[in-house]
């Protein structure tokens, strides 16, 4: 796997990411997740690719003064800038298939939009299966379909057209498990029978296009491949090729749904 299809930002990109990334794409999805996996005052959570910690953050303030959580990830840079967010939040590096923790060690398992990014996706669900306690809830979110994601479908093919098929792959990766009989399929492979998969809605918004072209390029994994004449390039083609998804006000928004899969052991 390419450092585009396991997501893996460079330690530059991951404050773009937090500012940037976070309000765009992800701050509407930890409420859903702490719902689906039933978190509660006193749990002791595990965040699975916690990235910069946004789920993570929310999670400690359901579970409360009396619960404990926990941030994993592979990537340390994403994990500095977590600490530096919540230090009342324990981070540690670990990789989701190999999770440093005991058997049963946790109330709740969550996973936001990590999944698709592992080298081993069996071996990490059998890993948060592992380290879930008896009685306790999992909840997993991936996107949907790049199909049904029209503003990154879009970003896809503009990159393919510009840069060639390499580079496009940064977009279409986080969308790899998409299909719903796929990820079923998956989830039993690794041991998770009874399993409940939800497509929910969401959409991404951004300030403007070009708050979204940076967001996209200096907040991911192309941040130290696309130079600065092919990121001006980029900037003037998606002037138009995006403008299907412009607001009247100049935002942007379009849909942007994604599977939770939630279980109860």
């Amino acid at each position: 796997m390419s450092e585009h299809e396991t997501g893996q930002v460079a330690t530059s990109a991951a404050e773009i990411y937090e500012q940037f990334f976070v309000p765009a794409l992800f701050i509407d999805w930890p409420e859903k997740l702490l719902a689906a996996a039933g978190v509660k005052a006193g749990d002791q959570v595990l965040d699975v690719a916690c990235g910069t910690g946004v789920l993570a953050r929310e999670a400690k303030r359901q579970a409360g003064a009396d619960g404990q959580v926990t941030g994993v990830d592979i990537n340390d840079g994403m994990l500095a800038v977590a600490r530096s967010k919540s230090p009342a939040i324990h981070w540690r590096e670990g990789k989701a298939e190999n999770l440093p923790f005991d058997d049963n060690a946790f109330d709740r398992v969550l996973c936001q939009f990590g999944l698709m990014f592992f080298r081993d996706q069996k071996k990490a669900i059998s890993e948060m299966l592992r380290v879930l306690r008896p009685g306790g809830g999992l909840a997993i979110a991936v996107w949907a379909s790049l199909a049904e994601t029209p503003g990154y479908a879009a970003v896809a093919v503009m990159l393919n057209d510009l840069f060639g098929p390499e580079l496009a792959k940064s977009i279409e990766a986080p969308y790899a498990l998409g299909d719903k009989e796929v990820l079923k399929a998956l989830f039993a492979d690794a041991g998770a029978a009874g399993v409940t998969l939800d497509t929910v809605a969401g959409k991404a918004r951004f300030a403007s296009v070009e708050a979204w072209i940076y967001t996209d390029i200096k907040g991911w994994t192309l941040a130290d491949v696309i130079n600065d004449e092919q990121y001006e390039l980029l900037k003037q083609e998606a002037a138009d090729r995006l403008s299907p998804f412009v607001l009247a006000d100049g935002t942007v928004e379009f849909e942007a749904p994604a599977h939770i899969i939630s279980l109860s052991v």
